[in-house]
C-alpha cells in the first residue's frame, strides 16, 4: 500500500510538473503570437529589350483614287526592299490595309482642300533583333533618296520596345528579393534583441517593367517588390 501511494505521489508530481510546462509554453505562445516585423525586399536589374515593334506609316495625297492607290502600292514595295536589302525577313513583316479619308465627306467640311484624298499605308516589323531594327531606323533617311516619305506614327503607331524573356528570369529575383526582406528582417530582430523565426506570411511580389528613361526606352527596368512578415523570438 505505501509503495503504491508513493507511485501515485511521484505520477501525480510528474503531471503538476507537465502542466506547468505546458501551461508555461502556452503564456510564451501567447504572449509572442503578436511578436512580428513587416519587412518588403527588392530586387530590380536592367536589361535590353528583346522584341521591337516598328510600325512604317506612309502617306499619299491626291483627288485621283486609282492612281493613288497605284502610288500606295509603289512605295510600299520600295519600304519592303529598302527593309529586305538592310536584313529584314519577310516574316518579320506586316502590311496593313490602307486606310482612306475622304476629306470632301467630311461633315462642315469647307469642300476648298487641295486634295480631296489621303491614304494612310502601315507596313509593320516585328523582331527579336532589336540591335538591328534600331541600325535600321537611324537609316531609314535612305527612304528620302527614293522619294519615299516615312511620317511619324504619333500616338497610334509608336515604336515599341518590349522585354518578352522576363518568365525565365521571374524565380531568380523572387528569390533575390525574399532575400533582401530576410536581411532587413534580421536587421531589425537584432536592433530589438529578439531573434528571428518563421516565416508568417508572403506574398508573390509585385513585378513591373519600364522604360529606363524617355531617351532609352529600348533599355528596361525590371522590378519586383515582395512583402514578408517573420515572426519574432526573445
Amino acid at each position: 500500500m505505501k509503495e503504491n501511494r508513493i507511485i501515485a505521489a511521484a505520477v501525480l508530481a510528474v503531471g503538476i510538473v507537465c502542466l506547468g510546462c505546458f501551461i508555461k509554453s502556452g503564456i510564451d505562445d501567447f504572449a509572442n503570437k503578436d511578436r512580428k516585423v513587416n519587412v518588403k525586399g527588392l530586387a530590380e536589374t536592367e536589361v535590353e529589350a528583346d522584341k521591337v515593334t516598328w510600325p512604317i506609316v506612309s502617306k499619299e495625297v491626291g483627288n485621283d483614287l486609282p492612281e493613288l492607290y497605284n502610288r500606295v502600292g509603289v512605295t510600299q514595295q520600295k519600304i519592303k526592299a529598302f527593309l529586305v536589302r538592310n536584313g529584314i525577313k519577310e516574316t518579320e513583316l506586316t502590311q496593313n490595309a490602307p486606310q482612306v479619308v475622304d476629306l470632301q465627306a467630311r461633315e462642315y467640311s469647307d469642300n476648298n482642300k487641295q486634295y480631296r484624298y489621303i491614304i494612310t499605308s502601315v507596313i509593320i516589323v516585328t523582331s527579336g533583333d532589336v540591335k538591328k531594327v534600331r541600325g535600321i531606323l537611324a537609316r531609314q533617311g535612305d527612304l528620302l533618296k527614293e522619294g519615299v516619305a516615312i511620317v511619324d506614327g504619333g500616338y497610334d503607331n509608336p515604336v515599341r520596345y518590349e522585354f518578352v524573356s522576363f518568365k525565365e528570369m521571374k524565380p531568380k529575383m523572387m528569390q533575390e528579393a525574399i532575400e533582401n526582406a530576410e536581411k532587413t528582417a534580421q536587421q531589425f530582430a537584432e536592433n530589438s534583441h529578439s531573434r528571428l523565426d518563421k516565416i508568417v506570411s508572403a506574398d508573390q511580389g509585385q513585378f513591373s517593367i519600364d522604360n529606363r528613361d524617355e531617351n532609352t526606352p529600348y533599355i528596361k527596368k525590371v522590378r519586383v517588390v515582395t512583402t514578408v512578415t517573420y515572426s519574432l523570438k526573445d
